[in-house]
């Protein structure tokens, strides 16, 4: 009886850890692509709040996890009072402040530095909160990490 049970344990956890093979097969490892997220590498991801537009820029474009970035805000008309984050959108990974420049010709620039996540796929979300015609605006920013485009 006890050698049955053993090779039952043993029976069910190879076919775990089959379950649980990591390599990864290209042609099912791509996933749909979101036309919500921010792209980059096709030029600056614009927003509008009342009759204020808003674009964000993140070089490099590829968004590489565990790098500095750089970010650029250009607002088309003046604001005051910017504050910027990133959180995870799916994901909960903290809350990242991002240390941004003075306000000059209606742009703003900083740098940040998030993690890498265990997923192939973390969509990160940017939250811009700013005071613009006397009232405060919120803006959220969508874009996926080592992108690959």
């Amino acid at each position: 009886m006890q050698k049955i049970n053993k090779l039952l344990f043993f029976i069910i956890s190879s076919m775990l850890l089959v379950a649980c093979d990591n390599t990864k097969n290209i042609e099912n490892n791509a996933f749909p692509q979101d036309t919500t997220l921010c792209q980059f590498s096709s030029g600056v991801c614009y927003k509008k709040v009342a009759d204020l537009s808003v674009g964000l820029m993140i070089d490099p474009v590829h968004t590489p996890s565990e790098k500095p970035l750089n970010v650029t805000l250009h607002f088309s008309q003046a604001i005051t009072n910017i504050v910027m984050r990133i959180e995870g959108r799916d994901m909960f990974m903290g809350v990242i402040p991002v240390s941004l420049s003075a306000i000059q010709d209606n742009q703003v620039t900083g740098t940040l530095i998030f993690g890498s996540c265990s997923s192939d796929y973390m969509v990160w979300r940017v939250f811009v909160s700013f005071d613009y015609q006397g009232k405060s605006r919120t803006l959220m920013y969508d874009f996926l990490a080592d992108s690959p485009i």
